[in-house]
């Protein structure tokens, strides 16, 4: 039977060519709420002329929010999705108004057509979303592995957000027989570095063969493989393997566009800024802006700036030491200072020092680099660009993975980079400050529960191949 992708294609070009509609309806009830039948032309025609730039603002915003990605999502993702891109939507419309000095375009049409848009869009995504459920099949999972990865690959697959992808049996010894007796009880093979070359090469080639979907982890040598240059030497195709870099072109490219939002940021930042260094100086004594070196690009040693959320003397005894959940260092206001991300915004004068970027890996202190360099053989390689505000571990991973993990997102950051991902990132970082998960320190009691492989099997309903 052929594979069919879950969702996409046509329902996907119809869902939004349906929410462009939506929109503009909702902009044009707004226009006959405020005026009735009787619209004023010269009103009127401010819509006419921005209509074609609204749409592809709107169109842009949600494809980078990822409204039309329905996998590992819940309602209460679609909905503040929703709220938050036409958020968006309706202050990029104010900037078009004014740029096209359009002016006469009524802000209470705006202020309506916000609200009307949130409650139509939010009723037909989520109708969307509940037929996405109905519609698409269940995704069988089955993972080949050791039975020493097995609790926290499990526990990922088993997020409450996960509404398609189901591990219905683990595969931990004779990895080529196995996979031959569960074909037709599974859609999706989920292979591990933990195989051998000759077990992986046999298994990908049964899947191959019988059109299952192949999953593999995000190890170094496949991270090395994405994005390969195809080059031909007579009747000879190589693949010319790329490194972790930015060309010369993105380089320069990046450091503009952080220049310029980093400039757009600080005006818009600064009132949330004088706030906060009023509550830290009101709060707690001691200095209102925390220095403290960091790495970044080649490196290179920093000295990066943070509203102060922790005592003065928060190290004076432990010596360098990773935030926790609930560590008693931080002070009350710092607290919410750190889940609201605010401390993070004194970070905007790094970029424009040119010590940072917007995006990009997070930047670690000297003492934590110099032990993960010794652990890890590759971790340099996060260091071919600028440390940044925030990264794609920041937004696709968690805040308390370990940096392993965190490395396996730069590294994928990297070799996929181009501006139009910054920019994506930087909305997706929007969401990520309402999620408490992601604003949590490194807590020991969120480690894997590394229970016998039987409990885990028995607490899932998952078949377990020896």
């Amino acid at each position: 039977m052929k594979h069919k992708a879950p969702w996409g294609g046509l329902k996907r070009l119809g869902t939004m060519i349906v929410d462009v509609v939506l929109f503009n309806c909702s902009v044009l009830f707004a226009f006959y709420l405020r005026f009735g039948h009787t619209i004023p032309e010269r009103n009127f025609y401010t819509y006419e002329k921005s209509a074609i730039y609204i749409t592809i603002l709107f169109m842009l915003v949600n494809s980078l929010l990822g409204v039309y990605i329905y996998y590992n999502r819940r309602v209460s993702d679609i909905l503040f999705t929703t709220v938050l891109g036409q958020l968006l939507t309706i202050f990029g419309l104010t900037m078009i108004t004014f740029i096209g000095r359009l002016f006469a375009f009524p802000r209470s049409v705006l202020g309506l057509s916000f609200l009307i848009s949130v409650v139509v869009l939010a009723i037909w995504r989520v109708f969307v979303f509940y037929m996405y459920l109905r519609l698409t099949p269940n995704q069988r999972v089955t993972v080949f592995s050791a039975e020493a990865d097995l609790p926290a690959i499990v526990q990922n697959f088993n997020s409450t957000k996960n509404n398609k992808h189901k591990v219905v049996s683990v595969v931990t010894g004779h990895f080529v027989a196995n996979a031959q007796k569960i074909l037709s009880d599974a859609d999706i093979f989920y292979l591990t570095k933990s195989l051998s070359d000759a077990d992986r090469r046999a298994v990908i080639d049964i899947a191959l063969k019988n059109e299952k979907q192949i999953m593999l982890t995000s190890t170094f040598d496949n991270l090395l493989m994405l994005y390969p240059s195809m080059m031909n030497f007579e009747d000879e195709s190589v693949m010319g393997i790329r490194g972790f870099h930015l060309t010369a072109e993105n380089a320069f490219l990046k450091r503009m566009s952080d220049i310029i939002i980093g400039l757009l940021m600080l005006v818009v930042a600064s009132p949330f800024m004088l706030v906060t260094a009023l509550l830290v100086k009101l709060t707690s004594p001691g200095p209102i802006i925390y220095k403290q070196t960091r790495i970044t690009l080649n490196q290179k040693e920093f000295s990066i700036f943070k509203f102060r959320t922790m005592r003065t003397d928060a190290e004076a005894k432990s010596g360098p030491m990773l935030a926790t959940a609930n560590d008693n260092r931080i002070t009350p206001v710092g607290k919410y200072l750190r889940k609201l991300r605010l401390d993070e915004l004194p970070q905007i004068f790094n970029v424009l020092k040119g010590d940072m970027s917007i995006v990009g890996p997070r930047p670690e202190r000297p003492f934590f680099v110099n032990q993960f360099n010794e652990e890890e053989p590759h971790y340099y390689l996060r260091h071919n660009v600028r440390a940044g505000i925030t990264g794609y571990a920041q937004v696709y991973g968690k805040y308390a993975s370990d940096y392993h993990s965190k490395l396996k997102f730069d590294l994928l950051y990297i070799k996929s980079y181009s501006l139009f991902l910054d920019l994506k990132i930087l909305l997706q970082t929007i969401k990520i400050l309402f999620d408490k998960v992601s604003s949590a320190g490194v807590d020991e009691d969120e480690e894997p529960s590394f229970k016998k492989l039987h409990e885990i099997v028995e607490e899932n309903d998952i078949d377990h191949l020896v």
